[in-house]
């Protein structure tokens, strides 16, 4: 199939853009990538009548560092950040979540901003910036606001976006270099999205135990979602054989996954305690 017919405009800046979209009542989208709209499009799951793409509007590109952590503009592509060897140790985590995101073409357009937007409960970047406790700088005619990552997902494909907002950048705390970490998906072929993934990390008390544990998985629920009962069977213990057994138990009886044509909920349970105990394995050396 074909999109629909829509017009277009690429304005200069941010206020132009919001200014379209609230002209647009609700019938106008953004497209920056466009590597999930335009497939939606294509086969008529999505007909805005008016595209306003970001591609002129400066800064929404831009990678800082700085000492409250790593600031991502919205229109940072996947490609952008692979290749910023600073974020090796800024945010290993995010380094090398980005080496799981679909195939080298689509990283080479597909952006931060929209995987934030599009909200697949599989994708890798919304799985981060949750269980990293991200924040999300939101524009909208109403003003600027600040977004937690936490109650910016509200469901498959859902966001708290209202239809005149744009997302313009994701704020993801500092990151102390002795932290500990992993990122693990599973798919069928590399570069799909995740049958089921798990993002951690914790650190390391006084006495070589786990606190501060944050432990996130996607693939697995309506949304990217964290686990609670995974996180505080990891915190106050050291990371050796028994508890990693412990905290992947946890996870499993903690989920509660959907069945499709890719795998059943039993599969996706135990693909959850299988990845989490392999990245609380590497993690712990």
């Amino acid at each position: 199939m074909k999109p629909s017919a829509f017009e277009y405009a690429s304005p200069a800046t941010l206020e132009e853009a919001v200014s379209l979209l609230h002209a647009g009542n609700g019938n106008a989208k953004i497209i920056s990538g466009g590597q999930s709209l335009m497939p939606m499009m294509a086969f008529r799951l999505a007909v805005p009548e008016f595209l306003v793409d970001l591609k002129h509007i400066p800064d929404l590109n831009i990678i800082r560092i700085a000492d409250d952590g790593v600031h991502l503009g919205a229109r940072v592509r996947w490609c952008d950040i692979a290749g910023d060897a600073r974020l090796l140790t800024a945010h290993p985590l995010l380094a090398e979540a980005v080496t799981h995101v679909a195939h080298y073409q689509i990283r080479n357009r597909g952006t931060v901003g929209g995987s934030l937007a599009h909200a697949d409960p599989s994708a890798e970047m919304p799985g981060v910036a949750l269980t990293c406790d991200a924040l999300l700088t939101i524009i909208g005619s109403s003003g600027t606001r600040i977004e937690k990552a936490s109650a910016f997902f509200t469901g498959p494909l859902q966001t708290t976006l209202e239809a005149d907002e744009i997302l313009t950048e994701l704020h993801l705390p500092a990151w102390p270099a002795a932290r500990r970490w992993a990122f693990k998906e599973f798919a069928r072929r590399k570069g799909d999205f995740a049958m089921a993934g798990v993002a951690l990390f914790y650190d390391l008390d006084g006495n070589g135990r786990a606190e501060n544990a944050h432990i996130g998985a996607i693939g697995v629920s309506d949304c990217p979602i964290r686990l609670g009962a995974a996180e505080a069977a990891l915190n106050g213990n050291v990371v050796d054989d028994n508890t990693i057994a412990a905290v992947a138990a946890a996870a499993r009886a903690e989920i509660d996954p959907p069945s499709d044509i890719h795998a059943p909920a039993a599969y996706r349970r135990a693909l959850v305690g299988t990845l989490l105990a392999r990245g609380l394995t590497q993690s712990a050396g």
